[in-house]
């Protein structure tokens, strides 16, 4: 939340790699501008990484049923006031206070300089992570799921010919960018 709970960002981080993906909220932040929000930084992640979502209790998750079918993923809700339940996103929002310190007006922060953050947050090594980056471990990650899916429609389909539309698919999924702030 930004200044006087006018403005917000939406934060997202994956769980094991602790790559950080930040949304805008340009037009504020109800239950449909979070919803339209998540809802596009999950397209940018490969299903592998996109399987649930653990939120404070709020308001603006009202469209969390809509969210849950649209971007395949299951949402959880914190209890009331157990910060401890999601870790990682609230160490991750007390790092973000070195580029938005209490009081910065959100609204003002463009989307570009979101991704900015995101990017250089998403390569500082961790202790976590013994000392790899959170966009390190993310490719991975990625990586090893493409290959095990690969794998597994060769052995389905019993050919490796790279003729075959599936692996067509496969391989440009692979060389597909990555998720926005890397």
């Amino acid at each position: 939340m930004g200044a006087f709970n006018r403005s917000a960002v939406v934060t997202l981080v994956e769980r094991r790699s602790r790559l950080l993906l930040l949304g805008e909220l340009p037009f504020g932040h109800g239950a449909q501008d979070v919803y339209d929000c998540l809802r596009g930084l999950c397209a940018d992640l490969p299903a592998v990484t996109r399987r649930t979502i653990t939120w404070d209790q709020g308001r603006e998750m009202a469209e969390w049923v809509q969210l849950e079918v649209d971007a395949d993923v299951e949402v959880y809700f914190c209890d009331p006031h157990s910060p401890w339940q999601r870790p990682s996103n609230k160490h991750m929002n007390g790092l973000l206070r070195q580029y938005f310190p209490k009081g910065t007006d959100l609204g003002l922060v463009s989307r570009k300089q979101l991704r900015a953050v995101a990017a250089e947050m998403n390569g500082r090594p961790r202790k976590v992570l013994g000392w790899r980056t959170p966009a390190e471990v993310y490719a991975d990650i990625v990586a090893t799921a493409l290959d095990r899916a690969i794998s597994s429609h060769r052995r389905e389909h019993s050919h490796a010919s790279p003729q075959c539309p599936c692996l067509t698919i496969s391989l440009r999924l692979r060389q597909r960018k990555s998720p926005s702030g890397l």
